[in-house]
């Protein structure tokens, strides 16, 4: 408990038993500050007598005659010298700009706080109380009351002079008046009265109950709830009464209003202040108790509580007893409790101390939970009513504490998933709270929820956690280094952290791989792209087509398709301009990627003429129609002709012929070297060739030249010059056949 805010408790008892364990855990309803700043410093040398309170600032009476204007923070605002004893009241209409003040010596004062207009007044007897119109600052409205012997209504007429009326008189002191909207409520000694000054008719007469108790010495509280619920407090008895408009058939003589009394009870103290807060009432009770030691009774502190009128009785909701300055001396009459409507505020006067009761928000229900260790609940509180807090705003100050519920709970997944919540975009309590999590083993639990985004921790805090996974959890290691951006932390400082570990186990595939992808992140991907090929990982494809490594992986053809040949195959034609690959990769074994041997044709044509003609000569697996369909559109000649020579093994006339024709540019002498040459031919078939095609130009050509390419009919003419005739075992243009019979005998049989 704070200084000021106690459970009930007599001095020797000791809050040992099961009971007192059960209020301590009772939430109180308000919460208490005292007045400080210029209040400090005037009741060091003064006493407070009254004050009276409006939303914008308070006036405070003290004994020494004096009238202060104070903030709400109880700076001073404006000092006047009233009088040299005690004020007994000060009043405010509603706006604020008018006060009146009355004090022990008689005196009276109404005047207006920013306007020369006034009344003063001395009597000859105390005037205990003054009470203003709450309209008074309206022309129509310039009336006020006071209270001494008699109560006096002070009315302003037309001619700007105060005209004085008595209301009541003849029934003791009047010692307090409350006047609400068009009544005005009254107590002396005999009992409380109520005025209409509309109807100027007094409506009710409300008498007393304990006759016994000196009304000097414990004076009537009065109060209205609302403008027709007033609340009488005397004694230890409490009254609730409701003025009501009369039946106009039952009015007769009566007055038009009428006043019924809803509840009444006695309470266990004396009030000394009754204020509304809602349905309930709030109490202040001046406490004297008996002592083990003495026989006497001694004052004790005074207790403020909060209770629920019913019609006979009422409940207890809340009780705190206050620790005001010198409550020892004090009496019944020394304290009184005035409040603000606007702000639920409660003003708890004494002579030496004035403290201030609010009613307790969410946060201070937060601030609450937290005292008492009930974090769960805190965080719960914090989430439901965000829209309603605002010194904690989501971000509990105490957030390290009470999401330390996992010291109680044990469930520290839970408690550092309320970290995102209640910590928010404050980075210190994150830190803090990281820190707590490493002082319990438990970083593991809290590295799933650390910011990430645009706000984010120090380095220094992901490379703590990051370090704790490498030491006791490399999958979860590995995890993070995926799930977390890399400028979170220093990459260099894990990659070295990672390196030393793989000194002691070379051969951690999991290690290996975060490793390959912190260098990755750092665009070192020569290295890892070394991990992922001595690890055979599926991700390499993948890391080349990303970043274009295609330059660093020529010397590594063989690898890639010793690992996947059908990926490695795919990634190399899919990359038809760097065809080196697959050139590579034949010149090194003839046999393999044969099923791709006919694109291959296409990508030699279109990037390296020069070597498609030992391709195709090399290779057994390339389709001859198809290459030759290409290199036909190409015009290639050379790989022309040698393509018709495999097509037609044994005609190699037949290869010189058409493309002699095809190509009338080269030289028939020109085709014949080609087709030597290409088919790896000697000397000797050149010259065959040779003889072969002078005869065949002079004989048959050039008179068919014309035709033949008119009608574009060469492969008739071919066919129809050199078909096998098997019947008779002659061959023309058979280069072998030509040897074995001489040369130029096949076309001596064609002459014949």
């Amino acid at each position: 408990m704070s200084e000021l805010e106690e459970k009930e408790r007599k001095p020797s008892e000791e809050s040992t038993d099961d009971s007192e364990e059960e209020d301590s855990e009772e939430e109180p309803k308000l919460k208490y500050e005292r007045l400080a700043n210029g209040v400090t410093e005037i009741l060091q040398t003064d006493a407070a007598s009254c004050m009276t309170v409006h939303d914008k600032f308070l006036a405070l009476g003290t004994h020494f005659g004096k009238v202060f204007l104070l903030d709400v923070q109880g700076n001073v605002t404006q000092k006047y010298e009233i009088s040299s004893v005690k004020i007994n009241q000060i009043s405010l209409d509603e706006s604020g700009e008018h006060v009146g003040i009355c004090s022990e010596d008689g005196k009276v004062q109404v005047f207006g706080l920013y306007t020369r207009e006034g009344f003063h007044e001395s009597f000859d007897c105390p005037i205990k109380v003054v009470a203003l119109h709450p309209q008074f600052s309206k022309s129509n409205n310039k009336q006020f009351v006071t209270g001494g012997n008699k109560l006096l209504l002070y009315e302003r007429n037309w001619l700007n002079r105060w005209k004085t009326s008595t209301l009541h008189e003849g029934e003791g002191s009047i010692t307090n008046i409350k006047w609400r909207a068009n009544l005005i409520a009254w107590a002396n000694n005999v009992g409380v009265k109520i005025y209409d000054i509309s109807t100027k008719q007094r409506i009710t007469n409300v008498l007393r109950d304990n006759t016994s108790l000196r009304p000097d010495m414990y004076p009537c509280s009065l109060c209205w709830k609302d403008n027709t619920t007033l609340i009488i407090g005397w004694g230890s008895s409490v009254k609730i009464c409701a003025v009501k408009e009369r039946d106009p058939t039952e009015m007769r003589d009566l007055p038009s209003r009428y006043v019924e009394i809803v509840s009444a009870f006695e309470t266990e103290f004396f009030i000394s202040g009754l204020a509304p807060l809602a349905d309930q009432l709030v109490t202040l009770y001046y406490v004297k108790e008996n002592s083990d030691h003495m026989e006497e009774e001694f004052r004790a502190r005074p207790r403020l509580d909060i209770i629920q009128p019913l019609p006979e009785s009422c409940e207890e909701i809340s009780s705190d007893a206050l620790t005001v300055r010198n409550f020892q001396e004090n009496e019944c009459r020394d304290y009184r409790l005035e409040h603000s409507e606007g702000e639920s505020l409660f003003y708890i006067i004494s002579p030496k101390d004035i403290v201030v009761a609010k009613e307790r928000d969410q946060d201070d229900h937060i601030d609450w939970l937290l005292d008492k260790k009930k974090y769960e609940e805190a965080l719960m509180a914090a989430e439901i009513s965000f829209k309603n807090i605002k010194r904690h705003d989501v971000q509990v100050q105490n957030a390290g504490s009470h999401i330390f519920i996992i010291s109680h709970m044990r469930d520290y997944d839970t408690a550092a998933r309320k970290c995102q919540k209640v910590l928010g975009k404050n980075m210190d309590l994150w830190e803090n709270e990281v820190y707590r999590f490493k002082t319990i083993g438990q970083l593991k639990a809290i590295s799933q929820y650390l910011p990430r985004g645009d706000l984010r921790l120090r380095p220094a805090i992901y490379e703590m956690i990051l370090h704790e996974f490498l030491m006791t959890d490399y999958e979860g290691f590995a995890t993070l280094i995926r799930e977390w951006p890399g400028e979170l932390y220093n990459n260099m400082t894990i990659v070295q952290a990672v390196t030393n570990h793989l000194k002691k186990d070379p051969t951690n595939s999991i290690l290996l791989t975060t490793l390959a992808e912190l260098y990755t992140y750092d665009q070192r991907y020569d290295r890892a792209l070394e991990i992922y090929l001595r690890l055979r990982h599926k991700d390499v494809y993948q890391l080349i087509h990303k970043h274009n490594l295609f330059s660093s992986i020529e010397d590594k053809i063989v690898l890639l398709m010793d690992f996947d040949k059908e990926k490695a195959v795919d990634m190399l034609l899919d990359n038809e301009d760097k065809i080196s690959y697959l050139h590579k990769l034949f010149k090194r074994d003839h046999h393999k990627g044969q099923k791709y041997h006919e694109k291959q044709i296409s990508l030699y044509a279109e990037y390296d003429r020069p070597n498609l003609l030992p391709f195709l000569r090399d290779s057994t697996h390339c389709p001859l129609e198809k290459a030759l369909e290409i290199c036909q559109q190409r015009h290639f000649v050379e790989e022309t002709v040698f393509l018709l020579s495999e097509i037609h093994a044994s005609f190699c006339f037949y290869a010189v012929l058409h493309a002699s024709l095809s190509y009338p540019h080269i030289s028939w002498c020109s085709c014949a070297a080609i087709a030597a040459k290409t088919a790896k031919a000697n000397r000797l078939t050149f010259f065959h060739l040779l003889n072969l095609g002078m005869y065949f130009r002079s004989a048959v050509y050039s008179p068919l030249q014309q035709n033949i390419r008119a009608a574009n009919a060469s492969i008739t003419l071919y066919k129809a010059l050199f078909t096998f005739h098997t019947d008779t075992g002659v061959q023309y243009c058979n280069i072998c056949s030509a040897k074995r019979r001489g040369p130029g005998s096949g076309i001596l049989d064609m002459k014949k």
